[in-house]
């Protein structure tokens, strides 16, 4: 007998990328039922609609359509309309991932509700509270009645803050997506051909963090540093980031390479085969380690601290151009034989735990 449906929230690319794999271990335990509810913040098909296809993430079953605007503006927005849904629908629980807005509004409204919430990714801490990110997470984890915790730095962060009866260790889910994501890229993926890339032979980078891309100095001195690496550097150029090079008019250098917003298995593959990745994305710094290619990262701080102590991450704090060419060509002295993401079964143990706490049901 099926129990009540649990609420999966979703609204930008990192969120459909981990909630893949547990859409695909659900099918292993049909007595779950679940919904998707996707609030539109990312809302450009190439940021979310391809990620549901190439990834056979079942179609939402909610969309909300917010759309862009303010941080304030946004929230205030999904949780009206989340608010709504909870009321025309019952079901056992709501289950945030993440760190975006999306996560934060789905949990203040089920908590105001006495709807049980469940945090999947809790405990991240950059202890840099000018990052909207850092709000959403710590808003969320206090409120939120079950947080499965990707590493054990994240468990002891819950810990410190009193939320160690509410805390287990799941390990990642999207490490449990990279090994899925590999074999179906090496299948299906063909963007090394339609680039003419060699493996190794260029650098990939993202960029999207408001203190990199809204600010015009910052952002020439990144493009400044560009300019001074020897090999093309793939861009996959977040709209934000795109938008601002021509408010500020700043010039793309030669080997820059500008690319649209890129499919999970296009992206992976390119990780895998860059010489160097450098961005300001959290989740792609994992995934970086998780191919084993060196990541130099353009921000003071990072939530995957464990990345850095591996020596596979190298961060870069102030962003002067002198700073990232150093960075990208510092000798890389990483160790990938660590594990701190768990062992690929994070969305079993997560399943199995949120039947157990919430469902009253033990899986087998």
């Amino acid at each position: 007998m099926k129990t009540k449906d649990l609420l999966f929230v979703v609204g930008t690319r990192p969120n459909f990328v981990k909630i893949a794999p547990i859409c695909l271990a659900l099918k292993k335990y049909p007595e779950i039922g679940y919904k998707i509810v996707h609030t539109g913040q990312h809302y450009d098909e190439l940021m979310s609609d391809i990620f549901f296809q190439e990834l056979d993430i079942p179609a939402p079953d909610f969309y909300l359509n917010v759309g862009s605007g303010g941080h304030g503006a946004q929230t205030g927005r999904m949780m009206e309309k989340m608010e709504d849904l909870c009321g025309e629908h019952a079901f056992s629980a709501m289950v945030v991932i993440g760190d975006v807005n999306s996560t934060m509004a789905g949990a203040l409204v089920a908590s105001k509700l006495h709807l049980p919430v469940v945090h999947i990714e809790s405990g991240l801490r950059s202890f840099n509270r000018s990052m909207p990110e850092e709000i959403n997470r710590i808003v969320t984890d206090h409120v939120s009645d079950v947080l499965f915790a990707p590493t054990q730095l994240a468990m002891r962060n819950l810990e410190e803050e009193g939320l160690a009866e509410r805390a287990y260790f799941s390990g990642d889910v999207m490490y449990d997506m990279m090994l899925i994501g590999q074999e179906i890229a090496a299948r299906n993926s063909r963007i090394m051909e339609e680039l003419k890339l060699q493996s190794k032979s260029f650098y990939l980078g993202t960029l999207h963090r408001p203190y990199n891309v809204d600010d015009p100095k910052v952002l020439r001195e990144i493009f400044e540093g560009f300019a001074q690496l020897e090999k093309p550097i793939i861009l996959a150029a977040h709209p934000r980031l795109s938008k601002n090079l021509q408010q500020f008019d700043i010039s793309i250098p030669f080997n820059v390479h500008l690319s649209k917003p890129l499919g999970y298995l296009d992206f992976i593959t390119l990780q895998k085969h860059a010489l160097r990745v450098i961005t300001d994305s959290g989740g792609v710094q994992k995934e970086a380690f998780f191919v084993k290619t060196p990541c130099i990262t353009l921000r003071p701080e990072t939530e995957w601290v464990e990345t850095v102590e591996a020596g596979a991450n190298i961060l870069v704090k102030n962003r002067t151009s002198r700073e990232i060419v150093d960075a990208v060509w510092q000798q890389a002295a990483a160790n990938y034989e660590r594990r701190p993401y768990g062992a690929g079964d994070a969305c079993r143990i997560i399943l199995e735990k949120t039947a157990e706490v919430l469902l009253e049901r033990v899986l087998t």
